[in-house]
């Protein structure tokens, strides 16, 4: 058997949407890595973005659309319940929308949720610093930016990992480039391919890559050389290193794993959602019934979750695979013949 994991949510969804895995071969078989920011959220953060609802004088809350539904660790609550409850949490398409909000509304704080890689990282940070320049000092951004390669270091790393190779996210490639991907290669010593999103994309990086593992070459190859670079995106990678800073972080599922996030520098606290409001994330909570966690690791297949179609449905959630836009849960309930059969 053959597993081949990809680590983009979007990846995720184009191969369940296009049905490709079902037109692999028996012996090679796709599986889902922690490519969905929302869904590697760690619980403990979640509700400590609850919480803030809770606030008195509580901030508005901005955030993308997938982080609505998100069940905290109290059965059947979300930020959707707590807005049907009168709490101000309104959905943005960008940290910039957020920006605008702020200035508008003097007089309320608001926060972004800043959930996402490297992707979404270089528009949070533009969002900060374009802050500080408008004097838009009632905005603050609660930084949940996860770094890709530590936790796929911290997967390889577990003695159970069973993988062959990798598709790399097309996305987060755009900003760090072909150099970005190479650890997976130079460091990991598996085969890797930068992909696309389209299913002729990802069927020819498939092809190379399978055909890397056949001949056992650990290489790196961009099977999307039309928008990654070998060096990346050096603007937005600058904007990254002016307002973040790396720290360690918690995964859902994963734990802490060390280096793995983004903060804000010092010289942005005063944007600093988590040292505005005092925000501290709790002790390590999951879910019950929720085997999200073991899903994002590649551990099991939705399917295989106990909850997955019965108690975890859309309009039901039980953990945030089953609501974001790309997770795998949501992937497998919306396009998977699995579906029919539950």
């Amino acid at each position: 058997m053959i597993r081949i994991m990809e680590v983009c949510g979007t990846h995720t969804m184009a191969i369940a949407r296009s049905g490709l895995k079902q037109l692999l071969p028996p012996e090679v078989r796709l599986i889902s890595g922690p490519g969905c920011p929302v869904c590697v959220t760690s619980q403990e953060t979640v509700d400590s973005v609850l919480g803030l609802t809770g606030l008195k004088d509580a901030p508005v809350i901005t955030t993308y659309g997938d982080m609505l539904r998100v069940p905290g660790s109290v059965f059947g609550d979300s930020l959707l319940k707590r807005r049907a409850l009168g709490a101000d949490v309104r959905v943005v398409y960008s940290p910039m929308d957020a920006l605008d909000i702020a200035a508008n509304e003097p007089d309320r704080q608001v926060v972004f949720l800043g959930v996402g890689f490297e992707t979404t990282a270089p528009g949070t940070a533009s969002a900060v610093k374009a802050a500080r320049e408008r004097n838009v000092h009632n905005f603050t951004v609660l930084s949940m930016l996860k770094r890709l390669e530590p936790s796929i270091r911290a997967l390889a790393a577990d003695p159970g990992f069973r993988v062959q190779g990798f598709l790399c996210p097309g996305h987060v490639a755009v900003i760090l480039g072909e150099k970005g991907m190479r650890f997976f290669t130079d460091d990991l010593h598996f085969p890797a391919v930068i992909a696309g999103f389209e299913p002729e994309e990802i069927m020819k990086a498939l092809t190379l890559l399978l055909r890397d593992v056949r001949n056992g070459e650990a290489v790196l190859r961009n099977a999307y050389p039309s928008v990654v670079n070998p060096e990346g995106n050096e603007l937005a990678l600058e904007l990254m290193e002016q307002v973040l800073e790396i720290r360690d972080d918690r995964w859902r599922g994963m734990g802490m794993i060390k280096e793995s996030g983004y903060g804000l520098r010092e010289e942005y606290a005063d944007f600093d959602a988590e040292k505005r409001f005092g925000i501290r994330a709790g002790d390590p909570v999951e879910l019950p019934g929720c085997l999200c966690g073991e899903v994002i690791k590649g551990a099991l297949e939705p399917a295989d979750c106990p909850a997955f179609g019965k108690g975890c449905i859309p309009d039901s959630p039980v953990g945030p695979c089953m609501v974001s836009s790309e997770g795998a849960c949501a992937a497998a309930w919306k396009y998977s013949a699995i579906k029919a059969l539950k």
